[in-house]
């Protein structure tokens, strides 16, 4: 009797770890790269906004903060038009 006990407790150990195998693992796998990814997107962002201050104050220098305004937003604009005209 006490071999049954030990075949089915052998069993279940199996099915649930088979059920774990297909269910919890993709997800945890799929929650560990978005959330990774989350964070890249936001130290991508963070970057390009230093970039951004960055070259600014390095225009502010031998402008005046109205021109460099001027030219940065200059440059944006050149930017948006650019990727605006690429995807049609």
């Amino acid at each position: 009797m006490e071999e049954y006990a030990a075949r089915f407790a052998e069993l279940l150990e199996q099915i649930v770890i088979k059920v774990r195998s297909i269910t919890v693992d993709p997800l945890a796998r799929g929650i560990r790269v978005a959330g990774l990814g989350i964070l890249a997107a936001t130290l991508g962002f963070t970057a390009l906004l230093f970039l951004l201050f960055a070259i600014f104050g390095a225009l502010e220098i031998p402008l005046t903060t109205a021109g460099a305004l001027a030219l940065v937003g200059v440059l944006l604009t050149g930017a948006g038009t650019y990727l605006w005209m690429k995807r049609v």
